[in-house]
């Protein structure tokens, strides 16, 4: 357990204020152990299936950082932990591409390479009826 990641006191109660609450439905389960797993899954890359136990079942800990991004609220968290956003600007990524077909750098097609031994002669072209 010395390896996991655990928020501090001082950290803890500048993110506290800005969790979301009065949420409806099931009871929510420890914010403190659930925002530490999510800080050292982060910190460690790995998959989110490998969350140490420590932390609560690792669906837990993807479904509440997942639902917390797309309202916008890491954003604050992470701004209240480090003393910016983390955000340095947009980035686009361009993933087109053609599909080709697996023989296609040696198929058929395009001038020929090597010109036959009649056409290096000079001799008119011949047709096979």
């Amino acid at each position: 357990m010395s390896n996991l990641y655990w928020l501090s006191d001082d950290e803890w109660s500048r993110i506290e204020p800005l969790l979301p609450r009065g949420r409806r439905g099931a009871h929510r389960v420890d914010d403190h152990r659930v925002i530490s797993g999510i800080v050292h899954m982060l910190r460690s890359g790995a998959r989110w299936r490998d969350c140490p136990p420590e932390y609560g079942p690792y669906t837990t800990i993807y479904n509440r950082f997942n639902r917390w991004s797309r309202q916008g609220i890491w954003y604050e968290i992470f701004e209240a932990l480090t003393g910016t956003t983390g955000m340095i600007g947009t980035v686009a990524v361009d993933s087109s591409y053609i599909k080709a077909h697996r023989s296609a750098a040696g198929g058929k097609g395009g001038p020929p390479t090597r010109l036959l031994a009649a056409q290096e002669a000079g001799a008119p072209p011949k047709s096979t009826p």
